[in-house]
Order: structure tokens, then C-alpha cells, then sequence
């Protein structure tokens, strides 16, 4: 079987469409409702309903992992590694249980009725049918296979979490037939279009799931809800492509669905199921997905910080690169180092994606990802021992699909390594090979050391016939400590090979540790590595989760709070939101509009200051357009961002005009512009009357859910556009149409028009548009 994972399309030059929806909810004036004083923070509760959170979290709204953890350990546990037609297993047993904190199922995956499913029962059905010689499963339970042997092992290890992980690369946009053919059906792409009780009823599917199998929760790993064009699984182009610019909303709607059944289930059974996604790392995949609206349902995100470089394109680099160091080829060649307004910020590596997580989340709500696999190519010419070279296929009329000229790009496609550099082959939907470098660590090891191994032919290698499945050249290992990233560099064959060792995989877990980081996520536990002796070789063991939970091993507590100091302790009935993003390619730079909705009883008076953070991942050169005098204030980090980024927020701070308060239903817009993706604006604080005050949207924690404005709810409110008193020049109107030299008032300011237009707001059109900036009335 192959691994039927990652295969990411070509990396553009970055800027993100980002965007905040929040819920609005009712300010709390006691933890009256079960579980409040457990909830974490910044984490959506369903209205009206109770949620036992104390059964997960403790009262600083931190996650229970037992006595020996306090950090997560995530594993996903695959289900195609069954031994079947000789190949090796991974099975249950052999999984070392007292090393993870949850284990991930790889995948569940929605049936032609939009259900969660497993596929039919039988007794070649893995998750659910399936025996093996020698394996005893627990006979008490109705069901086989891995469930069984998971129920089984959970009962000896009741701190160990498990979820089911639904969707993954093979089955976000269908799903797999006995016969082993894919059904390309829509998947996520098309339920995010169905109507909400469609939708409800997919999430109701899922709670009736986990409660008849034993999980403790749903991963999502929806790949991918981008506005960019051939982004995700090239089988589904189809859709993604034709629908890209609904496709955000859509899986918003699912993840509210999804945390309000799982709420309501978890109130009925007294115990709170997690909701957790395996989410991007990739800035041009993010550069889509607005703000990532949807992390105030998740209990926590997995980034999936790998496959940052592979035979995608041309471009030879790390798989998984902890920091950046300057030198990225692919970035060099879009001109991010050299653009100012990008301040020489790389953005292909773990560091700089959990900051763009950390400006939405506290940081123990974030978990990094960690490859248990290589990438690479074959071909390289140029860079250091391979690093930051080159390798483009030779004929670029057969690039994969989804790569180079198969999708009209200019970017060359990648010269994949294959045979021996190819164990865990990606393949297409039809089955056809992708060339890619991807292998189990333990079988790079065994290519760093000169090993021929006993297990070619059970992966469908002929080194007899063969000469590309034949061990041959030196794999020699090279270590960037910039990068924090290994990788093996074959000079006879010009071979390219992106891995994990012990040093890297050290070095990650004490970035977790020291950041405060909720944990580490894995892909996947079978690539893993120890040495045979007695077969001298390696093969599938437990060095590198051994050297996660060293790293962890005594760490303090994980971060619990979104801020980084004091939050106000009273809250206000308002809600932030961000909307109004060009789609993929098209939003350079990004200029959404934050709305600012009063629904409080209370008015905001003209000057009111307001506050908010967003994350690291941009630099601190956000500005406003509508004349709010919106400025960064302090900014954790700027300049490149070689070795990581210093700090986690840029404060922002911008001012109510005094002659446009914002009365009760009110609400106001302020144009934004900013140039690299961040995700949800947060810890917002408003001040007047001498006081300061969080709002409810943040979710902060003392606060109790309500209403979100992405549900079926509706309120009218107005949007405020009265003048400042002595502004002389007529008001702009949306609807009249202006000539060049026409001069309108607007928002306490006059404007001149260029040139013809009609409907375009003054102080929104930038520096270069049609209305000219004459100053204040």
C-alpha cells in the first residue's frame, strides 16, 4: 500500500488573504455554567449548553495528559499497513503506548451520503474486520480490527487519547471502493456547499462514530479549504478549482456544526470529545484560507510542518526546516528576501508557521509537526552537497499531475527520486508512481549506513533486474544547524534525501519545550527507526519518540493564555470581524475590512481606543485606509528572520474619530493592509471612561458562549457615516457618480477624485487609487 499522503502543488511568491469571523457572545458575569472555569481560553462554547470541559482540562484550562506528560505526543496510526500481500505491518501492539498521549486514526473519510465511514464491514475491512495470526483481539467488543486492538490497549493506557482522523490527501475529495479504486465523489469540497442540515447531519454521523467506537474525539484533516488554484490532490482539481472561492465558508460552516454536536454530545455522556485539524504550514496554502477563522473550535491545531520542499518543483531543500536561514532557493527565486515591505522574512519553515498559529491561539493550543519520512530528488545540480540546488525533470511534458506544465506553470516540476530512494511510493489515484524520495526513516538509516536491506522485494523493488532498486554511490548525512535539518547527499547519483535524526528531532522538542508549545505531532509512527542487530539492520522501532519524550520529559506546563500579559477582566458585547479577501494569486497585498459590531447596550464614544495583536508571521508595517490613524505600537519582531522570530505579536492600536461614536447595533469598518499571512487578530481591548475592557468575541475565558454570526442568526445593524461638524464639502455618496477634481467629505476628511468613478469609498482606494487625501476638514 502507499502511504496516500502529502503531495503539495508549486509554492508561489507569498502574501495571505487572512481574515477573522468571531462569535458574539454575552458577557459572563459568573462561571456558573459546568465546566466554565476548565474551558481554555479563546475556545467556542455551544450556547445554552453545558460542556463538561473539566473532564479534559484542568482549571487553567490545560489539557490532563497523566502523571508522565505535560506536553502532547501525537501519533497517526495509519490503516493500510496491514501486511497484507507481504509487505511489513504496523499494527496496534506496536505502538509504543506509553510514549504518545493521543493517537490519530489515518483516516476515516465521508461515504456518497456525506457520513463518517469506515467503508463497509467484513473481514477484510482494517478498522473494523480485520485479524491477524497471533493477535489477540478483546472479544467483548462487537467490532474487529485496529478499533478492537485500540479499545483494547486504551482500557491498559486510559490517559492515551484516540481520534479519528477524517479526510487526509486520498480522501478529502472521496473515498476508497473494495476494490481499491477511488470514488471521486466531492467529499468536503461539496459538503461545505450543502445545505446546513446536510451538514448537521454529517456532524451527527461523527458523534455517533466516536461513541460507538471508542474515540475520544475527530481530527479533520481537510486538505485543503484554499482560494489557491491547484492546491491539494490534483483527483481533485475538479472541484477545488471550480469552487475556490467558497470553499472557506464552507468549511467553516462544517467546524461550527461539528463543535456544537460534539458540545451536546459531550453534555449527554459527562465527557468532553475533542475537536482537533491538521492545518497548513505552507504561507501560499494559508495565503487562501483568510484567518483561519475556524481555530476558536478546535481544542487544538496540528500544523502540518513538513513537505515545505519536494519534487513538486525544482527547488532541492528540507522537508522540514525548523527556522529558515536566508538562503531558500524557492523564496530567493520569487524575490521574498529582496522585497522590502516583506522585511527579508522567509516563510517555508516550523517556526514561522506556529507564529502565524500563535497570533490566533495561545501557544498550548498549537502542536508542531514532525515527519517520520523523507523527500527528495534525484538529478540535483548546484547548492552545498545538494542543499539549495536544483533538479528539474528532464522532460517537462511528463510532470506529475498537479506539478510544473501538467498545470500551465513556469516553475519547473521536480526530478523525484525513485527505486531505492522511493520505499514508500506516493502514487496517483489510478495507482501510478510518483517519483518523490519518500521512505520510512528506518530506511534512510539503512542507506546512510551502506545497508542492503532483506525488504526490497516486499515493497515492490526488483534489485536483481533493476538498476535504480539497487543500493549504490554513498549516502553521506549533512547537518545544517541554522536550518536544524539533516539530509543525505549521494554524489555518485546526484540523490537528494530531506530526513529526521536524532539531533534534528532533539532540537524540535526543546523548541516545543522552551516556547511552551502544547506538543508534538507525528507523521507517521511507522517510520520510525531502530537497529537489528540480529538482522543488521534497521527496521521500525521507537528511537525518535524515545528522544520527544526525553525533550519533553520535565517540561513546565504549556502556555494557557492567548495574550501575552494582563487581559481585561470585563468584558464587552462586541465582535470583531474580518472579511473582503481577492481570491489565491489575486490578493497581493492583503486589504480585508475589520468590522467592529457594538452589541452591547452601552455606547462606544468617539475616541475609544482600541487594541488588538496579530502574530510574528507578518511584519509590523499594518495600516489603515479609512482614516482611524491605525498604527503598530510595539512589534515583536522585525527584519528577516534567520534562527526565528523574537517575539509572537505586533500590537496595534487605532482610535475611534470623536465625531462618529458607535452606538448599540452599530457597526464600523476600517480598512487593513498588510503584506504577509496571519492568522485571527486577537486579544482585542477597548478603553473609554477610563476603563478597559476584552471583548466577547475573543472567547475570553471567564465569558460563556452565544450567538456566532457565521450561524443562522441574524441582527441589523447600521453602519455609522455621520461627519465631523465642519467639514464644508458635500458628503460622499455611494451611488453619484464624481469626475476628476470633484472634492466630497468623508469620515472627517476631505477628498478630491482623480478621475472618473462612481461607489468607490474615499480611504479605501490606497495611495495610487482614484481619491486624492486633502487632509482634515
Amino acid at each position: 500500500m502507499v502511504s496516500r499522503r502529502r503531495f503539495l502543488p508549486l509554492l508561489a511568491t507569498i502574501a495571505t488573504a487572512v481574515g477573522l469571523a468571531v462569535a458574539v457572545v454575552a458577557p459572563s458575569t459568573s462561571n456558573a455554567a459546568a465546566g466554565e472555569e476548565c474551558r481554555p481560553d479563546g475556545l467556542y462554547q455551544t450556547p445554552g449548553v453545558a460542556v463538561p470541559y473539566c473532564s479534559v482540562y484542568d482549571t487553567e484550562g490545560r489539557e490532563s495528559l497523566g502523571p508522565d506528560h505535560s506536553r502532547r505526543v501525537i501519533g497517526y496510526f495509519t490503516s493500510w499497513r496491514t501486511g497484507g500481500n507481504g509487505a511489513p505491518a504496523y499494527l496496534v501492539p506496536d505502538i509504543p503506548w506509553t510514549k504518545v498521549t493521543h493517537l490519530n486514526y489515518a483516516f476515516a473519510h465521508l461515504d456518497a451520503q456525506y457520513r463518517v465511514s469506515v467503508g463497509a464491514d467484513g473481514p477484510d475491512n482494517p478498522a473494523t474486520g480485520m485479524t491477524w495470526p497471533g493477535v489477540d483481539l478483546d472479544p467483548s467488543l462487537p467490532y474487529k480490527g485496529h478499533f478492537n486492538l485500540l479499545t483494547k490497549h486504551k482500557k491498559q493506557h486510559p490517559n492515551v487519547k484516540t481520534l479519528i482522523s477524517v479526510g487526509g490527501w486520498a480522501e478529502t475529495g472521496g473515498f476508497f471502493n473494495p476494490d481499491g479504486t477511488r470514488n471521486a465523489s466531492g467529499g468536503f469540497y461539496k459538503l461545505g456547499a450543502q445545505p446546513q442540515a446536510t451538514v448537521d447531519a454529517f456532524a451527527d454521523s461523527a458523534v455517533r462514530f466516536i461513541r460507538a467506537y471508542g474515540f475520544n474525539g475527530v481530527d479533520i484533516d481537510y486538505e485543503y479549504a484554499t482560494s489557491n488554484n491547484h492546491a491539494g490532490n490534483p483527483d481533485d482539481f475538479w472541484i477545488s478549482n471550480a469552487n475556490r472561492g467558497t470553499l472557506w465558508a464552507g468549511y467553516e460552516k462544517i467546524m461550527k456544526a461539528l463543535r456544537e454536536k460534539l458540545d451536546r454530545a459531550s453534555a449527554e455522556d459527562g465527557r468532553h470529545y475533542l475537536l482537533t485539524a491538521a492545518v497548513p504550514a505552507s504561507g501560499w496554502l494559508l495565503r487562501g484560507q483568510e484567518a483561519y477563522q475556524v481555530t476558536r473550535y478546535l481544542d487544538y491545531v496540528n500544523i502540518m510542518s513538513y513537505d515545505l520542499h519536494g519534487s513538486w518543483n525544482h527547488f532541492v531543500g528540507p522537508n522540514a526546516a525548523l527556522y529558515d536561514d536566508g538562503k531558500d532557493g524557492e523564496l530567493a527565486a520569487g524575490g521574498v528576501y529582496t522585497a522590502p515591505q516583506y522585511e527579508g522574512m522567509g516563510y517555508l519553515n516550523t517556526d514561522w508557521a506556529y507564529h502565524y498559529y500563535r497570533g490566533a491561539m495561545q501557544a498550548g493550543r498549537i502542536n508542531i509537526g514532525v515527519p517520520f519520512y523523507s523527500r527528495g530528488w534525484q538529478g540535483v545540480t548546484g547548492g552545498t552537497n545538494g542543499l539549495w540546488g536544483r533538479a528539474a525533470l528532464p522532460d517537462q511534458t511528463r510532470c506529475p499531475a498537479g506539478t510544473g506544465s501538467s498545470v500551465g506553470s513556469t516553475t519547473p516540476c521536480g526530478n523525484g527520486a525513485v527505486g531505492i530512494d522511493n520505499l514508500w511510493h506516493d502514487s496517483t489515484a489510478g495507482g501510478a508512481e510518483v517519483p518523490s524520495g519518500v521512505n520510512p526513516l528506518w530506511h534512510a538509516k539503512n542507506l546512510e549506513n551502506g545497508i542492503t536491506p532483506d525488504y526490497l522485494a516486499k515493497h515492490g523493488l526488483d534489485p536483481v533486474n533493476d538498476p535504480t532498486d539497487r543500493l549504490t554511490g554513498t549516502y553521506k548525512r549533512f547537518y545544517d544547524s541554522t536550518l536544524t535539518a539533516p539530509w543525505l547527499w549521494n554524489a555518485d547519483k546526484k540523490v537528494f534525501l530531506s530526513t529526521e535524526d536524532e539531533q534534528s528531532i532533539a532540537a524540535k522538542a526543546k523548541y516545543v519545550a522552551d516556547k511552551g508549545i502544547g506538543g508534538v505531532m507525528i507523521w507517521e509512527l511507522a517510520g520510525d527507526y531502530r537497529f537489528d542487530a540480529a538482522r543488521g539492520q534497521y527496521t521500525v522501532g521507537d528511537t525518535l519518540l524515545t528522544k520527544i519524550n526525553d525533550g519533553l520529559r520535565g517540561a513546565a506546563p504549556y502556555g494557557s493564555r492567548k495574550a501575552a500579559g494582563p487581559t481585561p477582566s470585563d468584558v464587552l458585547d462586541v465582535s470583531a470581524t474580518v472579511s473582503g479577501f481577492a481570491l489565491g494569486d489575486n490578493n497581493y497585498p492583503i486589504t480585508p475590512k475589520l468590522k467592529l459590531t457594538n452589541n452591547s447596550t452601552t455606547t462606544l464614544p468617539g475616541g475609544t481606543r482600541i487594541e488588538f495583536d496579530y502574530g510574528t508571521s507578518a511584519p509590523g508595517g499594518m495600516a489603515d485606509q479609512s482614516g482611524f490613524g491605525l498604527r503598530v505600537t510595539a512589534k515583536g519582531h522585525s527584519g528577516s528572520n534567520v534562527g526565528g522570530l523574537r517575539g509572537d505579536f505586533q500590537h496595534v492600536e487605532l482610535t475611534l474619530p470623536t465625531w462618529q461614536p458607535l452606538a448599540p447595533g452599530a457597526s464600523v469598518d476600517v480598512a487593513l493592509s498588510y503584506q504577509l499571512p496571519i492568522a485571527s487578530p486577537s486579544n482585542f481591548k477597548l478603553t473609554f471612561g477610563g476603563k478597559s475592557y476584552a471583548i466577547a468575541s475573543d472567547h475570553p475565558r471567564g465569558g460563556t458562549g452565544g450567538p456566532d454570526p457565521t450561524g443562522t442568526t441574524t441582527t441589523t445593524t447600521t453602519t455609522t457615516t455621520s461627519q465631523q461638524p465642519n467639514c464644508t464639502a458635500p458628503a460622499w455618496d455611494r451611488a453619484k457618480a464624481y469626475g476628476g477634481g470633484n472634492e466630497v467629505s468623508h469620515r472627517g476628511k476631505r477628498w478630491q477624485a482623480k478621475w472618473w468613478t462612481q461607489g468607490e469609498e474615499p480611504g479605501t482606494t490606497g495611495e495610487w487609487g482614484v481619491w486624492r487625501d486633502l487632509g482634515a476638514c
